[in-house]
């Protein structure tokens, strides 16, 4: 049976002049609500105005055969006449599934409103003959249609994306029309954006990806730390929790287990099968270079007993990367320093565009701070349930023993090298946040994902940089850095 995989809907934030973005968990729902506003106030802008980004990638829903029938989809209920779902190696895609139409028309039994810009994806199918379609577009309910734009001719077998657009105000639904000979045609990601409320319900599916693997088969034998001369002190300067605990985390207990790990301290979650939060020192000292990085994923054999052990290749399958918490190239001065890193306690299902492009870019700018004479702080955590990766939008993974978060977030005090670090922080100490959706279609920019402190205490309930004075707390916590 095919696994049915979800569409990503992303909100994207009006940049404007002075204006931050917080993406904060909404408990009435599994996706992410984006709230733009001023210096972490909340302040809402007009709703209107907000765009808006909605992807049909074909993924979640199945039809067979081309007989006429109408399917219901992420986006809504469609009209495959003459069409069907399928995903042979002739059909060109972009995921595991792409609509391929006949000669008939692939139609929207809904509307959607605010629409500025309809992007398609499309090749032809396989060896068959080049051919011709049409997008049609109704603001009538689909009682009368009207070509829009000019007719597409098909005749590659890689997709290409066309965009067409729309100048019609209101409610609007489209189809695309192939009325040329029998040959085939392949759909896939259709793209709507525009602004204001779109008026379509998108549908999360609850139910998580096969882990083919097992949670055992063929993963790696669990471990513990090794740790030598370079891994941080346990107390005082470049020790990895100076600014305090964010959570109170203790040392028993089984959703706010507090694991000291050496080369980083962490509170361990068992029932999401993740980190709460990780913390850390960074300085040039600790990206020398003197191993590479290992992958030796495993899981934690230190964990108290009872308590789930996520395993190497627990995420497999799933369309999340293991994302770290301390990253890998934090940690290269050892092969003690890097293990460490790849233990699964260090990880979180993180979407492969969030991990692989946002969260890279910020870390290797934290990382070059360093050799700019600067050392630097980190917290990092995640929140929130259900994120959307390479194959859809789930709450959890391996059977139900790791919560996919919505949210993950990351905290940096960045000061000049020296001593007596806690006291050399003041109210005009540059301190970094950033707080992402874990989702697929993330803008690579993490400049863009800039917020207060404060805001993601208000997300989390955690007490960042608790060893702070308070008036220095109240100072740093609610200015937003400028990313430079």
């Amino acid at each position: 049976m095919k696994i049915k995989h979800l569409l990503a809907w992303t909100l994207l934030a009006i940049t404007i002049a002075s204006c931050s973005k917080t993406v904060s968990p909404d408990a009435s729902q599994n996706n992410p609500v984006l709230t733009v506003g001023t210096g972490g106030t909340g302040t809402v802008t007009n709703p209107s105005t907000i765009p808006y980004s909605i992807i049909e990638n074909f993924e979640y829903g199945s039809k067979s055969a081309y007989a006429d029938a109408n399917v219901t989809l992420g986006t809504g209920s469609w009209d495959f006449n003459d069409a069907l779902i399928g995903n042979t190696s002739s059909d060109a895609k972009d995921g595991i599934w792409a609509a391929r139409l006949r000669t008939g028309s692939l139609g929207m039994n809904f509307d959607i409103s605010g629409l500025t810009t309809i992007a398609i994806s499309h090749a032809k199918y396989g060896s068959d003959a080049a051919t011709t379609w049409q997008l049609m577009q109704s603001t009538d309910g689909g009682v009368t249609y009207t070509q829009l734009g000019t007719t597409i001719n098909e005749s590659s077998t890689t997709l290409v994306t066309d965009s067409f657009k729309v100048s019609t105000s209101g409610k609007i639904r489209f189809k695309i029309v192939k009325a040329s000979a029998t040959v085939r045609i392949d759909i896939d990601d259709i793209t709507f954006k525009g602004f204001g409320n779109p008026g379509v319900v998108v549908t999360v599916p609850d139910t998580p990806p096969v882990d083919t693997t097992g949670v055992s088969a063929g993963a790696a034998a669990a471990r513990g730390v090794n740790f030598g001369a370079d891994a941080p002190p346990s107390a005082g300067d470049n020790s990895n929790m100076l600014f305090g605990n964010p959570s109170g985390a203790a040392t028993v207990s089984t959703d706010n287990l507090l694991i000291d790990q050496h080369y980083y301290v962490e509170s361990y979650n068992a029932t999401r099968g993740t980190p709460n939060w990780v913390s850390w020192h960074l300085d040039a000292t600790n990206t020398t270079n003197a191993t590479g990085r290992l992958d030796n994923f495993a899981a934690f054999a230190g964990l108290p007993t009872g308590l789930f052990q996520v395993q190497s290749n627990s995420y497999s399958g799933t369309g999340f990367d293991r994302g770290h918490n301390c990253p890998s190239a934090d940690r290269t001065s050892s092969v003690n320093a890097n293990s460490a890193t790849f233990l699964m306690t260090n990880m979180i299902p993180q979407a492969p565009q969030n991990n692989q492009q946002t969260w890279a870019n910020l870390e290797n700018y934290l990382r070059s701070l360093t050799s700019s004479g600067y050392e630097v702080y980190i917290i990092m955590g995640s929140y929130g349930t259900g994120g959307t990766g390479s194959a859809g939008t789930f709450n959890t993974i391996t059977n139900g023993h790791v919560t996919v978060p919505s949210n993950v977030w990351k905290v940096a005090v960045i000061i000049p090298v020296g001593n007596g670090d806690l006291f050399r922080v003041t109210n005009t100490t540059r301190v970094l946040a950033v707080n992402t959706p874990n989702i697929n279609s993330i803008n690579s920019d993490w400049k863009q994902y800039i917020v207060t402190v404060r805001s993601i205490e208000a997300a989390t309930g955690y007490n960042l940089l608790s060893a702070l004075p308070q008036s220095v707390q109240d100072a740093v916590e609610v200015k937003l850095d400028p990313g430079i």
